[in-house]
């Protein structure tokens, strides 16, 4: 194992090596400008670039299909989702239904813990749906085993227990004996109970406490939720699910925890989705939301049509990133993305600011819903009453000192976000006096009972009153359309067009795009009043898109790196979960984003050597069958016959899948060290085989059979090869 582990750390390093080695390689525009932009690719490698941008990494035969259709149509095809078929990834997503639920809805089928508490504490009714209903009672059973569970740590702690005096120490052990002595007999007569009983009695008692009995409960518990969940495998699954509503919510809680491992899979199997996801939230109906979610982003990058739009989804969630482990986000960013990213990937740039402004995600998120103007009448305890020439004002609470403002909330984090990382840029020309103008005119922009999933509400009692200046306009007292004033003043400043195209370019083009590509697509920002789709067009069209200096210029993020390597093996996921659980081992995790400014695109936040170990141990994992839920099949890639009796040897299978998985285009240097990986393999074969050969004869035993062509191992190294980790 440690020599594996050795050789693996080598590979590694030959990895960032030849990474290194083709980033200077890919940075040489830079000292000849004229020279990059006139050496252009030729019709098979501009087919595999555009696959390798535009899309989330070609699949097998996508090269020939491209070039068939024609490079230019594609694009067009691409430019233009809606014209695009992409039933069939719809098909696979059709059984996460929370992706069509609306965040009120959510919450009342997957519910959070507040609303769990406010059922077990009677402040709402408990549903009356026998499904909901024991999802409702799971938790419960979970809320009050958990806080028995701190009793008893709290009372097995001595820290927690006061010292008591020697003398009453002596009298608390000795008294209860005395009185046990003289108590009346449980049998109903007169007599006592003899001393030596009361003894054994008393002893009985210290060595098993309630608290004992309650884990020994739940011991039995789990073994028979066990034993029933074998039992119910042999039933069809309405009788399945009909059995478990039968359940008590301890034998239910317990029964769902087991229903995450593959034992699980069988239990679910046959189940339709809403079975499904009732079975799962049982266990933690919060974790089936983002679950879905996750699952949903993946399948739909790994097997949607619309690639071009799939990745412009991911580029602008990425832009303006929200946090899915914040409160109630959890249960608002499937509509964030569903109703205001998506919908305006390719569109006009002010539609999709505005659309993040107005969202209860982003409101949230980034603390805007609860910002108060510092002389609002909120803040200055005046209450409006409609259809009254008159307002009140409430007294300040005792604490507060005289003239003093109840309230000065002011709260600068979106208006600082949608400067600096929104639009204009951190070098963009704003102030923090713009800073804290913006914070004013966006008060009263908050959220309708965020808690139970409310949409945005504008709130004058909120809204800070007077006239503010933002980057020298001035903005007029006019309540709600103060704040679509000032998103349309910096949606349209030459700052956003010039930070959203190089932010594009980023992404498209290299880690440090030419300047003179910028400045033209900002031009078309400019000029085509922000629409995305035309300053796309304006960069696909340009020499430096075409570039071979461009050509596998950016290195993926893992998201990219894992999607990519699905989709050129042509793997069937059937549970995308696990891809997840790979993300989030390689430092990406979906949705989870803490600070506002999203993942980075830069080969230096993804490109050291613990990074690289990391995908080349994906990698082997993939394509040796040990991701759950993903099948690869490598043999397939080899060769159109896996069952055929001759088969390709080692080299053979490295050409082909060189072919297949690189488009032929891979470095001697790469081709010599795969290779020479797989000699060092073959030998330590062969030392296992002298080595089982002897002891296998002195036991009667048939020795293994020589291993064959390992078609996984080769493209689990190719896919860690250079080449590959870069688009």
């Amino acid at each position: 194992m440690l020599v594996q582990r050795r050789r693996l750390l080598l590979v590694v390093a030959w990895l960032a090596s030849s990474l290194l080695s083709l980033a200077v390689a890919a940075h040489a525009w830079k000292k000849d400008k004229k020279i990059a932009a006139a050496a252009q690719m030729d019709a098979h490698t501009q087919a595999l670039h555009a696959l390798q941008r535009l899309t989330f990494g070609p699949r097998p035969g996508d090269i020939e299909r491209v070039t068939a259709m024609g490079l230019d149509r594609w694009i067009d095809q691409q430019l233009h989702p809606d014209h695009i078929d992409d039933s069939a990834v719809e098909a696979r997503l059709a059984p996460f239904r929370t992706l069509h639920m609306d965040t009120k809805e959510m919450v009342e089928n997957f519910p959070p813990g507040p609303v769990i508490r406010a059922v077990m504490e009677g402040k709402k009714p408990m549903p009356s749906d026998p499904v909901k209903r024991a999802i409702y009672q799971a938790q419960i059973e979970r809320i009050q085993e958990r806080e028995e569970r701190k009793q008893e740590k709290a009372g097995d702690n001595p820290a927690t227990s006061a010292p008591q005096p020697a003398a009453a120490s002596q009298a608390a052990t000795t008294a209860p004996v005395q009185n046990a002595q003289s108590a009346p007999s449980p049998l109903g007569d007169n007599s006592t109970l003899p001393a030596t009983n009361t003894n054994e009695a008393t002893a009985t008692a210290a060595d098993h406490s309630p608290a004992d009995d309650r884990k020994a409960q739940r011991r039995e518990d789990k073994l028979y939720a066990d034993l029933k969940a074998e039992e119910l495998l042999d039933k069809p699954p309405d009788e399945r699910m009909k059995e478990v509503l039968q359940m008590s919510p301890e034998e239910q809680l317990t029964l769902s925890g087991s229903l995450r491992s593959p034992k699980g899979d069988q239990f679910l199997e046959g189940m339709n989705p809403k079975q499904k996801e009732a079975m799962l939230a049982l266990n933690n109906p919060e974790q089936v939301v983002g679950d879905e979610l996750m699952q949903a982003k993946l399948l739909r990058a790994i097997y949607s049509e619309r690639q071009l739009d799939e990745v412009m989804t991911d580029f602008w969630f990425n832009h303006f990133n929200v946090f899915i482990g914040k409160g109630a986000d959890r249960y608002m960013v499937t509509s964030y993305e569903r109703e205001v990213i998506r919908p305006h990937a390719l569109g006009k740039f002010e539609d999709l600011l505005v659309a993040t402004a107005k969202s209860p995600a982003m409101l949230f998120y980034l603390d805007n819903w609860l910002s108060v103007g510092p002389d609002s009448d909120i803040a200055r305890g005046i209450r409006r009453y409609p259809n009254r020439p008159y307002r009140r004002r409430f007294p300040p609470p005792p604490n507060q000192a005289k003239g003093k403002k109840r309230n000065g909330g002011l709260n600068e984090n979106y208006g600082r976000e949608l400067m600096e990382l929104h639009t204009l840029g951190v070098n963009g020309g704003y102030t923090q006096q713009d800073v804290t103008e913006v914070a004013k005119v966006l008060t009263g922009w908050t959220i309708d009972q965020p808690q139970k999933g409310g949409g945005f509400k504008y709130e004058e009692r909120m809204h800070e009153p007077g006239t503010k200046i933002v980057l020298g306009h001035k903005i007029k007292d006019r309540g709600e359309k103060e704040g679509m004033e000032v998103l349309h003043i910096l949606a349209h400043h030459p700052s956003t067009a010039h930070f959203i195209s190089t932010k594009l370019a980023m992404r498209f083009v290299s880690d440090d795009p030419p300047p003179a590509l910028v400045d033209r697509m900002a031009q078309t920002f400019l000029k085509k009043n922000g629409d995305i789709r035309e300053v796309l067009t304006t960069m696909l069209k340009s020499p430096e898109f075409w570039s071979e200096s461009a050509y596998r210029a950016k290195v993926k993020t893992p998201l990219e790196f894992v999607v990519s390597s699905a989709r050129a093996t042509g793997a069937d996921v059937t549970d995308a979960l696990p891809l997840a659980r790979q993300l989030n081992q390689l430092g990406m995790p979906l949705y989870g984003m803490q600070p506002p400014t999203g993942y980075s695109m830069k080969e230096e936040s993804w490109v050291n050597s613990s990074a690289l170990l990391g995908r080349m141990n994906f990698s082997v994992a993939l394509m040796s069958g040990k991701i759950r839920g993903v099948e690869v099949d490598a043999n397939r890639l080899v060769t159109s016959d896996p069952s055929a009796a001759s088969q390709p040897d080692s080299a053979q299978a490295l050409a082909a899948l060189e072919s297949s998985l690189l488009a032929g285009t891979v470095s001697k240097q790469t081709h010599d060290a795969i290779l020479a990986e797989l000699q060092n393999q073959a030998a330590a074969s062969s030392n296992v085989k002298a080595v089982v050969k002897p002891a296998a004869r002195r036991n009667d035993k048939p020795a293994p059979p020589p291993p064959a062509s390992n078609a996984g191992a080769i493209a689990g190294l190719i896919l860690g090869s250079p080449e590959f980790q870069r688009r």
